[in-house]
């Protein structure tokens, strides 16, 4: 051992600029590594800020991202108010009005009723009820002098059918209460009541005329009373005296068969008007 570290040291003494290079060269390496250190410590701002500055895309993208969803989730909230606020106010409406109805009723009161119409004259109210009359008696006179129209329609001048009685005892109640002149409140208020009554069973008697027709009739009498038609349509339309004057005598002769043996009644206001129509068309 003592003869070893006697050898280095005579080494060290003989050969001084080796070991001299040496420390040396472990100076400059210590030297190095502290400047790297150094370097590392205080190195500048960008390359410290490099890293966050490569990640900043992706935070900017994400910041967006969230961004766009909450504005999409508040605006979809507005659009989902904004349809519902009708329904909304329509049930708060609806709700106001049932709760004010509820209490008004529990409290014993009810709504005020709104304003009544005027009411109109008595004597306004009969004269157009008496308009009325005369247009139901026209309209009445009309089928009665029109063999055409009783032969359509026979039931309506038949007073065994129900509804074409009614009819004729409402209008006879109505005719008996006319008068010229306003007859006061009481007698003006039956009178109008009696003219309803009467165009009711005007119009059910029409309808039941109507459905009725000659369906009550054999084949040999409908038959009868369409030929019959036929006569009175060629005679009032035909320009040709002697054509008029047989079509008016053959419809006569056919229609007092019928009035005799039942089938159809004719009024005497329409055999009348038809006499008169046949001795019109007799040559002057």
């Amino acid at each position: 051992m003592g003869h070893r570290r006697h050898s280095t040291r005579q080494d060290a003494s003989r050969h001084p600029s080796a070991f001299a290079e040496g420390r040396r060269l472990r100076r400059d390496a210590e030297r190095r590594r502290h400047d790297r250190r150094l370097t590392r410590r205080h190195s500048p701002l960008a390359r410290r800020a490099l890293p966050w500055l490569l990640l900043l895309p992706f935070l900017l993208t994400g910041l967006l991202s969230v961004v766009t969803l909450v504005l999409a989730t508040t605006f979809a909230i507005g659009l989902t108010l904004a349809a519902a606020a009708p329904l909304v106010l329509a049930g708060g409406i609806a709700f106001h009005v049932v709760r004010r109805k509820v209490r008004a009723r529990s409290a014993g009161t009810a709504p005020l009723p709104g304003r009544p119409a005027s009411r109109r004259r008595p004597d306004v109210v009969w004269g157009h009820a008496r308009d009325r009359f005369h247009t139901l008696a026209a309209a009445y006179a009309a089928h009665e002098c029109d063999a055409m129209s009783v032969l359509r329609l026979p039931a309506l001048s038949d007073v065994t059918v129900p509804s074409t009685g009614r009819f004729v005892d409402a209008f006879a109640h109505a005719q008996a209460l006319e008068s010229d002149a306003y007859p006061g409140d009481d007698h003006a208020a039956q009178f109008v009541k009696a003219v309803d009554a009467a165009e009711r069973a005007w119009r059910a008697a029409r309808e039941a005329a109507e459905r009725i027709r000659l369906s009550g009739l054999t084949p040999a009498e409908r038959s009868t009373v369409e030929r019959v038609i036929k006569l009175l349509t060629t005679a009032r339309d035909s320009d040709h005296e002697p054509e008029r004057l047989s079509a008016y005598s053959r419809a006569r002769s056919e229609l007092a068969k019928l009035d005799a043996a039942g089938t159809v009644h004719l009024p005497r206001t329409a055999r009348v008007a038809l006499d008169e129509a046949s001795r019109g068309a007799l040559p002057a």
